[in-house]
């Protein structure tokens, strides 16, 4: 059954003849029309035929037809055969039975089609093939762009149509799938490209070129692949705005159709957390009066984004794994498994690996949310990207407050010269910048950033940095005195081991988490009196940090 490939893909596609067709011999693949190839009688040369019209242009010379057929056309496979060799002699016409049931079966055209193309004999290097996409039924069209689109078929299409008035030769032409030689369909999919990129980045013009080369990774990945996506990074870095964003990026283009849901995996600790992210049936436990769907079941059709997925509790690690790999899971209560088809994004600052050496996350759970790992480089190693992101969250700020601060020039320059210099140390990364500029705009009279305010911050941020985030356990431990001496290095490798041994219950357990990677090397280990010499650098004790943290 007849089909013409006529869209605005396929007329960009086309090229002439005359350019494309090479001086080797051309071998054309063909199948038989039992509708528009029919015809019986001196009156089938008044009408066009598109496997006879293949063989008689004037600029195409076809050496070799190889015409696939169905048994039950054989005669009509005779009659075309004999007819193309009356109007082009030089054509040797190579029948192939292929038996299909159901021509309109996908399954089944494309199998038998690509059984085909695997035992033919191709000589790429000796002759041009062309694919004939004109006869045949729609899914035989389909399948025949499909496997030369693949190269199963090292060829070209050609495509045949009549000539309105015209004679029964009708014309052809060429569609070759190298999509390189298109300049306005390669400058299209290179503007889309832009566009995916600029979605993620929320429209701000960044200038560190990794930074720019992992969104441009990341939106290739997040338009191609349903399976999990990991970001790392330390907080503040913007894990949750690109999870929000690659969610925007899918919507765009339509890949997802569902919502983003976002949960904090540190906030679902506990007794609720199976329920919270799973969701109960009515009576599944004291005070389950109603029925909860849950999180994961909220994000059907949609994107899951677990942050600090590394906060998980064992049990529901086990529950998320089969969740992601069979789009089933048990809410608690229930004696029915419902169903939940989502795509996970996750988020952590932690070293999920140490975890797993630890025995608190799972290693088939990080085996299958490592497919696709990204880490996001903190604020100080992106400090040419500061300017446009001061103007972004100025911006940011206007729509918040509805009023429009400015900086001037001199403030400006007084910022951005602080902001990346070694004096700033961003510790909390893009979080710190934020709350600079909302604290900025706010002090701002009339919309106008001074000076004099922007010397306000630099002190804050100045005072903050030095005596460490608030809330920090240091002070406390060390004193005043001792912790105001820290260097920012001691102070951040000193905080991420407090925080490895607040999940430890020996000295031994810890020094295992911290010197996992070395350990290996050594051909024997003390790790706790590793540990132990590192804390007495600081005049600090296993038992000492253990108390302070408890009670802190």
């Amino acid at each position: 059954m007849a089909g013409q490939v006529g869209s605005a893909f396929v007329d960009l596609l086309i090229l002439s003849l005359s350019y494309t067709l090479a001086m080797k011999p051309i071998v054309a693949i063909s199948l038989l029309g039992p509708v528009l190839d029919a015809g019986d009688g001196p009156n089938r040369w008044s009408r066009w035929r598109p496997t006879v019209s293949l063989c008689q242009q004037d600029d195409l010379v076809v050496s070799r037809l190889e015409l696939i057929y169905q048994a039950r056309y054989t005669k009509l496979m005779e009659r075309i055969a004999h007819d193309v060799h009356r109007v082009s002699p030089e054509t040797e016409v190579r029948p192939h039975l292929i038996e299909m049931d159901d021509a309109w079966d996908f399954e089944e055209v494309f199998t038998a089609l690509h059984a085909f193309s695997q035992g033919y004999a191709f000589d790429p290097d000796a002759e041009d093939y062309l694919v004939h996409i004109t006869t045949g039924t729609h899914v035989a069209q389909i399948c025949l762009f499909l496997l030369t689109e693949s190269r199963r078929f090292p060829a070209r299409l050609v495509q045949t149509s009549p000539r309105p008035r015209g004679n029964g030769a009708g014309s052809a032409s060429i569609i070759d799938l190298d999509l390189s030689r298109y300049d306005r369909l390669a400058s299209r999919f290179a503007e889309e490209r832009r566009q995916g990129a600029s979605i993620l980045k929320s429209g701000i013009a960044t200038r560190n070129d990794a930074f720019n080369r992992l969104i441009d990774r990341i939106e290739h990945v997040a338009l191609r692949s349903p399976a999990p996506i990991l970001l790392l990074g330390p907080t503040g870095a913007g894990k949750s705005q690109l999870a929000q964003r690659i969610y925007d990026l899918k919507c765009s283009r339509r890949v997802v159709a569902g919502p983003f849901v976002q949960v904090n995996c540190a906030t679902v600790r506990g007794d609720g957390a199976m329920s919270a992210l799973f969701g109960h049936v009515k009576g599944a436990f004291t005070g389950a009066t109603h029925e909860r769907p849950g999180l994961l079941r909220a994000a059907n059709g949609g994107v899951l984004f677990l942050d600090e997925i590394g906060e998980l509790g064992t049990e529901e690690q086990a529950m998320l794994l089969r969740a992601i790999e069979e789009k089933r899971f048990l809410p608690v209560g229930a004696d029915r498994e419902v169903a939940s088809d989502f795509q996970l994004v996750a988020g952590t600052n932690r070293d999920l690996a140490a975890l797993v050496r630890a025995g608190s996350f799972r290693e088939d759970l990080l085996a299958r949310i490592d497919l696709w790992t990204f880490r996001l480089p903190a604020l100080a190693e992106r400090l040419e990207d500061l300017p446009p992101n001061l103007e972004y969250e100025l911006e940011r700020v206007a729509r918040q407050t509805g009023v429009r601060s400015t900086l001037s020039r001199e403030a400006r320059e007084r910022f951005l010269r602080f902001a990346t210099s070694g004096e700033a140390v961003w510790t909390r990364n893009f979080r710190d910048l934020a709350g600079a500029v909302t604290r900025m705009c706010t002090d701002a009279d009339g919309g106008r950033v001074t000076t004099a305010i922007v010397d306000d911050e630099i002190a804050r941020l100045q005072a903050t940095w030095r005596d460490g985030t608030r809330g920090s356990a240091l002070v406390p431990l060390l004193g005043p005195d001792a912790d105001a001496r820290l260097d920012l290095f001691d102070r951040l490798q000193l905080e991420a081991v407090l925080a490895a041994v607040t999940r430890c219950r020996t000295l031994s357990e810890a020094g295992r988490l911290l010197f996992a990677r070395s350990r290996e090397r050594r051909t024997s280990a003390n790790d706790a009196d590793r540990l132990r010499k590192y804390l007495a650098r600081f005049g600090l004790t296993w038992d000492g940090v253990r108390a302070a943290t408890a009670r802190g």
